[in-house]
């Protein structure tokens, strides 16, 4: 979080830009990934500090490597985002079999092709950035109350986490300009993605926001193994509103 540049501010009644979107919804998966590690308990308390993002206390973590893995998985989540080969941002919660727990999913959707040249003009219909860091606001105050929907993890160090980049059908991650090094990411283990999960997972939807040039919505997936571990606590395979 601390190395995200924040979206520079529309003129009064203005909407927002191609980029100016890119760069809010990177941001803000940046902050809601520092936030579900809090919440879900992946890490200590003690290595998070409080925080204010969006007019709302957050969480973000103090250690180097964690917060390195989290602004370099976001750099390149920005990186595909803008070349609208995004499809979702997962961040998966695994016990330590490597079992996935719960699948975070942020899924976006390019609702208008812009050229490169019309990147930075304010794009008509489209929402400007104060409406925009309240919409996030209200993600977050719903990721802050998650417990209640998802329970207690109660796994301790048995927990660990990973972010993964789906992209759109018949895509590949792209290298960095100029690079010969193939990029740094490594395929996914299938149960860890959304595609892996079981008809008996149970899906929460948190919130999603119609920006008018690419559309965001946050889902999280119990998977059948977690919920096998307290099954008097949900109800398998329905789909619930945070």
């Amino acid at each position: 979080m601390a190395a995200t540049v924040p979206i520079p501010p529309s003129p009064s009644g203005s909407t927002l830009t191609f980029n100016q979107t890119v760069r809010g919804i990177t941001d803000f998966i940046e902050v809601a990934i520092h936030t579900i590690l809090y919440v879900r308990q992946v890490y200590p308390a003690e290595i998070f500090i409080r925080r204010k993002k969006y007019d709302t206390p957050v969480f973000q973590s103090r250690h180097p490597a964690l917060n390195a893995y989290i602004s370099g998985a976001i750099k390149a989540v920005g990186e595909e985002l803008v070349k609208g080969n995004l499809d979702k941002v997962v961040v998966v919660i695994k016990n330590k079999e490597e079992k996935a727990l719960e699948r975070f999913v942020f899924s976006v959707e390019n609702m208008i092709e812009v050229e490169k040249f019309d990147k930075n003009t304010s794009v008509e219909g489209a929402m400007s950035s104060l409406a925009l860091g309240q919409y996030f606001r209200s993600f977050l105050v719903k990721l802050n109350m998650i417990e209640a929907q998802l329970g207690q993890m109660y796994l301790g160090d048995d927990v660990s986490f990973a972010i993964l980049m789906e992209l759109k059908d018949g895509i590949k991650p792209s290298t960095t300009a100029g690079s010969k090094e193939p990029p740094p990411w490594i395929p996914a283990d299938l149960q860890h993605t959304t595609s892996g999960a079981s008809e008996d997972a149970e899906l929460h939807v948190v919130r999603a926001v119609s920006t008018g040039i690419i559309n965001l919505s946050l889902v999280v997936q119990e998977s059948d193994i977690k919920l096998s571990l307290n099954p008097d606590a949900h109800t398998s395979g329905k789909t619930r509103t945070s």
